[in-house]
């Protein structure tokens, strides 16, 4: 599998856009409203080199749009730029239009084929690289051994057992197999309707911030309206709607955010909690019938213009619900891994106990271990749950902090976690709830 997307080439000329001048330059109109900017921050603004926007200052100029204000060195990308009376009434035309002001827009056509170049580009996972993805995790073979060949076919993943076994991080752990990097644009051009994709809380960027001088001085290896991000792992919960999967209008900026399963175009969309959202589940399956089978999607704009756009997304389905009771056979076809995750066995639970003590700096005892299991496992006959250990280790730590000791593991402090942690169903079956005092009821009194 290669690590490396090919990356967008660099811009020789204005028509390498794909966009019309018109439409750059009343971008930049838009981005001189705000307040005057010099030459080479306008350039990095609209992440296009400042030879090729040149023309259109000097454009905008002749048409008593533009002024120069002063400059702070001997070439235009010094001049400091600034809006005439006429050129911020010709802003606030192109504002109603829409008020999108960032980086140029890319064509859909350039997005669909930078994605399709990035599939063409993808090698296949071995058994070692799948490995190394989940290092960090105790995970049995058998479970890799069905995880591996669903990232290598892309196809949909279901992921299904009781609560706490790592359903969520199994996920997480598939993004960082796949791992590499990808370009995708700030934002993309729809007939002249701007969707923003670039998005910081889905995407992690991996190129520095580039000077205003340097985007001048030196050209750009490649097109810098594409930004080069991780493979992104996109998570969302209990709070997916359908909404969330449509392009979002906000009818005051007049410009669309792109819907959340496009921006996890590329790497793996994980739906936690599968069940639980506020939409029905058969909603949700049927909106994505149709992708799941075609590897394609397609989205409406407000004017009611429909486009097709890629689906190149691992989709993963994490629930602890049964799955007959969530989906049709006719959906469970169009996701052909289902994968159980049990409770770990002793010598696992063993394992993730001791791995959960390094990443405190806390001493192992595997006596401790076997007290836990014997005291409050075994009576109980409590299943055990791969969360236990982090989170009882967790508040053996808390615990010893409130104290103002040193954090170590003792019984004690175990049974006190295990107090805090665990709610046994017959003493919590005990505990009555008082019922509220009646209210003595009020006669209406009648005078004779």
């Amino acid at each position: 599998m290669s690590d490396r997307s090919p990356a967008p080439p660099a811009l020789v000329n204005i028509q390498d856009t794909g966009l019309a001048p018109d439409v750059i330059e009343q971008l930049l109109i838009k981005t001189l409203y705000g307040a005057e900017a010099l030459g080479s921050a306008i350039s990095e603004r609209l992440r296009l080199p400042f030879t090729m926007i040149e023309p259109l200052i000097e454009h905008a100029r002749a048409e008593r749009l533009v002024e120069v204000k002063g400059t702070s060195g001997a070439n235009a990308a010094s001049y400091r730029y600034s809006l005439t009376d006429l050129g911020r009434e010709r802003a606030r035309q192109f504002l109603e239009i829409n008020q999108y002001v960032g980086p140029t827009p890319v064509p859909l056509a350039a997005y669909v084929a930078q994605m399709k170049a990035l599939a063409a580009n993808r090698g296949y996972l071995d058994r070692e690289r799948l490995k190394q993805g989940f290092k960090h995790l105790i995970v049995d073979d058998a479970i890799l051994e069905k995880l591996g060949p669903a990232v290598n076919a892309g196809k949909a993943i279901f992921l299904y057992g009781p609560p706490g076994n790592g359903k969520t991080v199994l996920a997480e752990g598939m993004g960082q197999s796949i791992g590499g990097d990808m370009y995708i644009p700030h934002a993309i051009d729809v007939e002249g309707q701007v969707i923003t994709m670039y998005d910081p809380i889905c995407h992690e960027a991996l190129d520095p911030e580039t000077s205003e001088a340097t985007s001048v001085i030196r050209s750009a290896p490649r097109d810098r309206r594409w930004v080069r991000i991780t493979r992104p792992v996109v998570m969302v919960g209990g709070e997916l709607t359908l909404d969330m999967l449509d392009l979002t209008f906000n009818p005051i900026s007049k410009f669309y955010e792109a819907p959340i399963q496009l921006k996890a175009n590329g790497g793996v969309f994980l739906v936690d909690d599968f069940g639980r959202q506020r939409v029905r589940p058969q909603e949700l399956l049927n909106r994505w019938i149709v992708p799941l089978e075609s590897r394609f999607d397609y989205l409406t704009l407000h004017t009611g213009k429909k486009f097709q756009v890629p689906f190149d997304v691992l989709i993963v389905f994490a629930t602890n619900l049964n799955p007959a009771s969530l989906a049709d056979e006719a959906f469970m076809r169009r996701i052909p891994y289902k994968v159980a995750v049990e409770d770990p066995t002793v010598e696992q639970f063993v394992k993730i106990f001791e791995l959960n003590c390094d990443r405190r700096n806390l001493r192992f005892h595997q006596v401790m271990v076997a007290y836990l299991q014997r005291r409050h496992y075994g009576p109980q006959n409590r299943p055990l749950r791969s969360c236990h250990p982090r989170d009882l280790l967790d508040q053996v730590t808390a615990l010893c902090r409130y104290r103002g000791i040193e954090p170590v593991i003792t019984r004690e402090l175990l049974d006190a976690a295990c107090k805090s942690y665990f709610v046994d169903g017959p003493a919590a079956a005990d505990v009555a709830i008082p019922a509220p005092p009646r209210k003595p009821s009020k006669r209406r009194l009648e005078v004779h």
